[in-house]
């Protein structure tokens, strides 16, 4: 009988042979003339593949983030993690996934591409709380992933470490946990437990906190075991040598902790300043790098915040989301334009 210790890893995955370059099977010291590849011999900064292993990167977020290198896998953004558990842990029109709703909309369209059924389980209606009973009942025999986004996209909101213990604990499968925006959230990442959950993935990216939305570089943790799987069916050259060159400096300069610290600032702000316009509803609470707010008239403010040149995300037709737009926290500046065309309706 398949258990969990196992993760119903794939067969053909299980037995898949990773492509391999001489550079792998080369063990020796420094060498001068590379001519396995059949790349151009003129150097001009990108003639050569990059390192499909990010050997110095990985060892440089492991510090970071106080994990091994050998937990990491970084991926051309954090679809690429998405569709890799997927392609990895589920068998295409046999088993299926079951994940929280509303919640960000990549997962259910990575399974989709997969063949991958997709069971949700709505959040509470009040505030966006999390079931764990719900969720797990949610799960049968040919239930391989359950998917929890903390904070979670829309709602804003982060579950606590004891829950998502919890089902890591229960679930007989692989927890991925989607920790996009955790710089901006007050509760413990997944990654400080991660040693004592071999069935657990733990996203995160550079694109929110970090400002590297442009550079498409996100990051998967999980056990060595994983990660090794992970490494195997990805493709060999998935992040190039520019990118890699430029995420590895801008770790060292960016001014992450003073941008999340204004960020964090500015949305509390914004809920204020939001909450007390005729319009408005309700500002949700967030843990998250934007607000979720019910307004009266979703599509025609969203309408008049277009107009005004100011682009949002109308959630209004989202299922658990009705009459909401979901506002990212932008510079003061912004976000004080924001406050007077909305108080404007």
């Amino acid at each position: 009988m398949t258990t969990k210790k196992d993760l119903y890893i794939r067969p053909n995955i299980a037995q898949l042979e990773p492509y391999s370059t001489a550079r792998d099977e080369y063990k020796g010291g420094d060498m001068s003339i590379w001519l396995d590849a059949n790349e151009s011999p003129y150097d001009n900064g990108v003639n050569r593949y990059p390192d499909p292993h990010q050997k110095a990167l990985k060892q440089q977020i492991a510090e970071l983030k106080g994990v091994a290198p050998n937990q990491i896998f970084i991926g051309n953004g954090s679809d690429e993690a998405i569709d890799l558990c997927f392609r990895i842990f589920c068998e295409p029109g046999r088993d299926n996934v079951v994940s929280i709703s509303p919640t960000y909309g990549m997962y259910s369209v990575a399974a989709a591409i997969n063949n991958i059924a997709v069971r949700e389980v709505p959040l509470a209606e009040a505030d966006y709380g999390l079931s764990t009973s719900s969720l797990l009942a949610a799960a049968d025999e040919h239930t391989r992933l359950l998917w929890v986004c903390s904070p979670n996209n829309p709602t804003g909101n982060a579950f606590s470490l004891s829950q998502l213990e919890e089902l890591a604990e229960k679930f007989d499968g692989v927890l991925v946990v989607d920790e996009a925006y955790a710089d901006f959230s007050s509760e413990k990442s997944m990654l400080t437990v991660l040693g004592d959950h071999p069935n657990v993935v733990v996203l995160q990216t550079l694109s929110k906190a970090w400002g590297m939305a442009g550079l498409r570089l996100g990051l998967a943790f999980a056990s060595p075991r994983i990660a090794e799987l992970f490494a195997r069916v990805k493709y060999p050259y998935n992040v190039n040598a520019p990118t890699q060159q430029e995420v590895a400096h801008r770790l060292q300069t960016e001014p992450h902790d003073a941008h999340v610290a204004e960020v964090c600032a500015e949305r509390e702000w914004l809920s204020e300043q939001l909450s007390a316009l005729p319009c408005v509803e309700r500002v949700f609470p967030s843990d998250a790098n934007f607000l979720l707010v019910k307004v009266t008239d979703p599509d025609g403010l969203y309408a008049r915040l277009v107009e005004k040149g100011i682009i949002v995300r109308n959630r209004n037709r989202v299922k658990g989301c009705e009459g909401c737009l979901r506002i990212t926290v932008g510079t003061p500046e912004q976000n004080r334009v924001v406050v007077r065309v909305v108080g404007e309706r």
